[in-house]
């Protein structure tokens, strides 16, 4: 599996941004498709995860309320709405996947690996 994330930039405090995930490569049906963040200095931290039928989604309590996970109806793309950004969400973002069914937050369960997209939120 491919991944290519995309759709950083640079946002003032506030305001709102979408993160792409194209994957490639083979099926998708029993994918977990999820979301990372590595902040300058900073551990890589667990910001969401999806099962592929977008049934059960899981977000971190840092996130939850202002990021949202969808698929709009594309087969091979998922996407993270960022809405309410705050300079703290300034980092790299990455999306990973990995087979199976279980949400994990930790990065290291996670087998694919796209390039990061970096997220600038000004104050």
């Amino acid at each position: 599996v491919q991944l290519q994330a995309s759709g950083g930039g640079l946002v003032q405090a506030g305001g709102s941004l979408t993160l792409s995930c194209v994957l490639s490569g083979r099926t998708f049906s029993n994918l977990i498709l999820a979301w990372f963040r590595q902040a300058p200095g900073k551990d890589r931290e667990f910001v969401a995860a999806v099962t592929w039928s977008g049934r059960e989604i899981r977000y971190s309590d840092s996130v939850k309320g202002r990021f949202t996970l969808s698929r709009f109806n594309t087969d091979n793309t998922r996407y993270l709405q960022m809405s309410n950004l705050e300079p703290g969400d300034t980092a790299v973002y990455y999306c990973a996947a990995r087979d199976g069914s279980l949400l994990y937050t930790e990065d290291r369960q996670y087998v694919y690996w796209g390039h990061g997209t970096l997220v600038t939120v000004s104050s």
